[in-house]
């Protein structure tokens, strides 16, 4: 089965092919970096090359779409999507960039990932993660979009601690969907459907919750991070520190465990782990 016998943090900096030097994908994305004017410490490219090679050795870099490994401290970098050159985030005013990760003020700020919800994402195989640094709850998505300004309709979000002290994924659904408690935002939360509109809710590779949420449809918006993109209006800004963030499509409970392995693994080399 997939993901048994991953030997995550042990391979260097050698790609899958041999021959020395950092993985294909890896690099290019390196280049992207430079090309948009940020920097990368050495320590950052091999954390980052292990996560690639990781999520390949479990089976799960095909799943993604957009991945954030919010390294480089500057907008220029951290706005890069490692598995691709589409998806390149956009960062508003009011974000604070450091090497643990980044910080939005709470209020105004939002990352723009342009990918369009409608166009790129499928119902029954979608999923949402967030790797939070702090421990802070309010009225505050961490990454989504909807159809309406109140964000009721047609929502994909996932939210790691709401003021009531509960987490929540939903997937295109009709309202917060997959719901269980959480006094801590801090750590690596993931949400996913995989194969039907059963959503299940991780929170550091287990899974908490599992449940069936209305299914409506997928807003034909872009996700934001930092706040939810509610008909085209970014509201219910969160002040959480972001060290790592994907969307893409659903993983099974053993890859879901993987992916867990390999992110926390990458937060342990650059030595911001929770």
């Amino acid at each position: 089965m997939i993901g048994f016998g991953l030997n995550i943090g042990n391979r260097g900096v050698f790609g899958a092919g041999g021959g020395g030097g950092f993985d294909a994908d890896a690099q290019a994305f390196f280049d992207r970096v430079t090309a948009a004017g940020g920097t990368l410490s050495a320590t950052e490219k091999t954390a980052t090359n292990q996560l690639v090679l990781d999520m390949k050795s479990a089976g799960i870099w095909t799943a993604m779409r957009a991945v954030y490994p919010m390294v480089g401290a500057s907008a220029a970098a951290c706005a890069q999507n490692l598995k691709s050159s589409s998806f390149t985030g956009t960062f508003t005013s009011g974000w604070t960039f450091a090497s643990t990760g980044v910080t939005p003020n709470g209020t105004s700020a939002f990352m723009d990932s342009g990918l369009n919800a409608s166009t790129n994402l499928t119902l029954t195989s979608t999923h949402l993660s967030a790797y939070v640094r702090n421990n802070t709850k309010g009225s505050q998505y961490d990454l989504g979009c909807s159809t309406d300004i109140g964000a009721g309709l047609n929502v994909t979000a996932l939210i790691t601690r709401y003021i009531t002290d509960a987490m929540y994924i939903e997937i295109g659904g009709g309202g917060y969907g997959t719901q269980t408690l959480s006094i801590n935002s801090q750590g690596f939360t993931f949400g996913t459907t995989n194969g039907s509109r059963t959503q299940n809710l991780y929170k550091n590779g287990v899974l908490l919750v599992s449940s069936i949420s209305s299914a409506n449809n997928f807003a034909n918006r872009n996700i934001y991070l930092g706040a939810i993109n509610a008909g085209g209006t970014p509201i219910f800004f969160t002040d959480k520190q972001y060290a790592f963030s994907s969307i893409g499509d659903g993983l099974n409970s053993t890859q879901a465990s993987n992916f867990y392995t390999a992110v926390q693994t990458f937060q342990t080399t650059l030595s911001r782990q929770v």
